[in-house]
This record gives structure tokens, sequence and C-alpha cells, in this order.
């Protein structure tokens, strides 16, 4: 690494304040199997342009490893933003840390954001409990003493406003395969469902998948029970999972189903369910207005 490149804004009068460093962008390493999604969207470009205006406002937190290189704690998206606005070097805070104290505020320091999926939040706790856990007796060392006092689920529920039992259903959506998370991330389907759901096995969240989409349904919590039960009880079939899902739920409303191939060149791949009904609704009214 070219140190000559690397300086700090640090102050002889200032010597207890952390030390901001500029550090070049190629450096930085992301944090390993980090949760939380990195992407363009509308935040993505509104602290594109807030950084594009004033620049990166608050530094980067990573910590320094073996080879030399630097593993992002806190800043993946503005590292991610530094990218796109074609920036060559990055403010950061150095810490010395221990791998799992690394993990518990790489988690935390995401956590505060307004938006988080329901699937970032669960490999989060996930991945937060399981820090906690390995680090043992050794959690009076990086927490309050009443948090290192507590069980772990319910130690990182207080950590994070979530009781212990929220922080247990959370994780267990870990055991779901992408197709089904993807569902609980688009609010397809419902936390508490997705939780029973969680204790089928691979190939049953798999014929699940199928029938959603042959039915065009998503299973209620009582549908969700019944299909985790008969999973325990090792009787759970492709043809029983059919036959739960036909069952018509109270105050269910009858849909017109139309496959979406015939939508396909009207519309770009992805585009939500609901943008779709209002643009189909607003052409209706307008050919009825024409025919009136």
């Amino acid at each position: 690494m070219d140190t000559k490149k690397i300086t700090t804004n640090e102050s002889g009068n200032d010597a207890k304040r952390e030390k901001v460093r500029v550090i070049p962008i190629q450096f930085f390493d992301d944090f390993p199997k980090h949760p939380f999604n990195v992407k363009m969207d509308a935040e993505m470009e509104a602290l594109i342009e807030s950084i594009r205006e004033f620049g990166i406002l608050t530094p980067l937190i990573a910590r320094k490893k073996e080879d030399g290189r630097y593993e992002i704690i806190a800043g993946h998206r503005r590292k991610y933003a530094a990218k796109v606005l074609g920036l060559t070097e990055l403010p950061v805070i150095l810490r010395e840390m221990t791998r799992d104290e690394a993990v518990i505020a790489m988690v935390d320091s995401n956590l505060h954001r307004e938006r988080i999926l329901p699937s970032e939040r669960a490999y989060a706790y996930k991945m937060k409990m399981e820090a906690r856990k390995r680090q043992g007796k050794r959690t009076d060392l990086t927490s309050p003493p009443l948090v290192a006092k507590l069980r772990t689920d319910e130690a990182v529920g207080l950590e994070n406003g979530d009781s212990k039992e929220q922080v247990r259903r959370y994780v267990r959506l870990t055991y779901l395969i992408k197709e089904l998370l993807d569902m609980v991330d688009d609010s397809r389907i419902a936390l508490r469902p997705a939780v029973e759901l969680s204790y089928l096995t691979v190939e049953q969240q798999k014929d699940l998948i199928y029938t959603i989409e042959s039915e065009d349904a998503t299973p209620s919590l009582a549908q969700a029970i019944e299909m985790k039960k008969l999973s325990q009880q090792g009787k759970l079939t492709a043809d029983k999972i059919f036959s739960i899902m036909s069952q018509q739920k109270p105050n269910q409303v009858e849909k017109i189903k139309i496959p979406a191939s015939r939508f396909e060149k009207y519309f770009t791949r992805g585009t939500p369910q609901s943008q779709i009904e209002t643009v189909i609704f607003q052409a209706l009214e307008e050919y009825y207005a024409k025919r009136r």
C-alpha cells in the first residue's frame, strides 16, 4: 500500500478525538456477509446528490486487516455513492476491534436506518446473536451491565428496540428459501405466517412456492400453522400443500386472474402490481369515457 496517500486531519490540541484519515478507495473491502442491501434506489440517489454537493460529511468506520487493507464497519452506502461519483479517496476513522466486536458495531450502525427490510433485520439479528454467544462471559467488556446479564435474544432486542420474541421471529426468517423471503420483503407474506413456514423443509417450501404461483394466493397464518404441524408430523406432501392453499379464506374476495404474460409488452419487468392496476384502471376509465 502506498502510505504516502494516507493523510490525517489530526490536531495537536485535539489528541483525544478520533483521527479522521483519508485513504484511497481501492484499499477498502466490504464487511463479510454484510446483511444490508447496498443498491441504487431513491435513498441512494439522495445520498449521491448530498455527497456531490457537500462531500462525505460523516467519515466511514473501518478496521485494519492482517493483509493491510481496510474492512468497512459503517459506511458501505457512502462508499457506493463515492464510487458512482468517481471519488478516489474516503475519510475514515480506524478502530481496533475483534471480529465479534466488529460484527456488533456493523449491525448496530445500520439498524438505525428508517427503512429496513425484514430479510436485512433477520440476518443482522442472527449475526449479532452469534457474535454475542461467541463472546460469552466477555459480553461484560462490550455491553452495559444490564445487557450483559440477559439472554442473548433478550439483550439483542433490548439494544435494538424489539422484544426477545420478535428477535427470535426475525431470526427464523433466515430459514426461508429466497423466493419466500423475497415475498416477505415485498409484503406479500406477513411476518407471523412466514415464521411458521420457516419450519418447513426446503423441498416443502419449494412445493409451496409452486402452489403460490399457480394459485396466485399466499398462505394465511392459519394455513401456515397447519402446514407447519403436518410438516413436523412428516405428513406434508405437495398435494396436501395444494389442498390447504385451495381452502377459501374468510372474507376472501374472488379475483380475476389474467396471465402476467399478457402485460409484458406494456410494463417493464419488476413493475409493482399496484402500479399495473393503476394504469389499467386509468385506461378503462378513459375507454368508457370515450364510449359515453
